[in-house]
């Protein structure tokens, strides 16, 4: 169902607060389609309906700030979102509590917003920016409580190779996000009701029978990558 975009995020008030949304807007969709190195401030400004060519620097100062500031828009939400689930963990939650932790804040968020949505897909496409990496990175190790699940979830499979668990975990980060953009744009290409209810639970499934399988081989091709990429 296709929901008002006031009623998906809170920050509409005066008008600069609403000229900045609609430049949050116009950037995650063009940054979404054309990926982030090839949409100039000009047009995000034409986009979001905004006669002034330097509206991007006048709300965010620059453009590096502009992209974090799309990245981070809901993290708040999130946050809260993971914090009520984390607080209804048992006393011995097992794998895939803890990764329901980490994915359903991410599908609750995509689930809360208009279609056609973006955001999936932005994410995936900030993953190629070279600058970004870094800040997408530090936006889960500095989180306490992402911080906490991820070490909990692997301690769950302490008995695999550490070089094992750090490549499994980086795959897993990127096929979160990988499949969630592929849905996200499977449901604005169909015009199809999305259930991304019944979609965490497909990739929380699979997320755990991933970090836990068998191990056949000791190889260690990604232990070099391996970083966390839960968002």
């Amino acid at each position: 169902m296709t929901r008002d975009r006031e009623a998906a995020d809170p920050t509409v008030g005066t008008y600069g607060d609403q000229a900045r949304r609609a430049l949050l807007d116009s950037a995650e969709e063009l940054f979404a389609t054309f990926g982030v190195d090839a949409v100039s401030n000009r047009r995000i400004a034409e986009h979001a309906g905004n006669a002034n060519h330097s509206a991007v620097n006048y709300h965010f100062g620059s453009r590096d700030a502009l992209v974090r500031a799309t990245m981070m828009r809901y993290s708040d939400d999130a946050h809260r979102r993971r914090r009520e689930l984390i607080e209804m963990l048992g006393p011995e939650p097992d794998l895939r509590d803890l990764l329901s932790c980490l994915v359903v804040p991410l599908t609750d968020q995509l689930a809360s917003l208009p279609v056609p949505s973006w955001r999936a897909r932005f994410l995936r496409q900030l993953r190629t920016v070279p600058s970004m990496i870094e800040t997408v990175a530090a936006s889960t190790t500095t989180d306490r409580d992402i911080a906490e699940l991820i070490e909990r979830a692997r301690a769950s499979v302490a008995d695999l190779p550490e070089t094992v668990i750090s490549g499994r975990s980086w795959l897993l980060g990127h096929m979160v996000i990988d499949a969630c953009a592929e849905y996200e744009e499977r449901v604005d290409r169909e015009h199809v009701e999305p259930d991304w209810t019944g979609f965490a639970y497909f990739l929380v499934d699979a997320c755990a029978g991933m970090l836990a399988a068998p191990v056949t081989s000791a190889g260690d091709f990604l232990s070099s990558r391996a970083e966390s990429t839960w968002a």
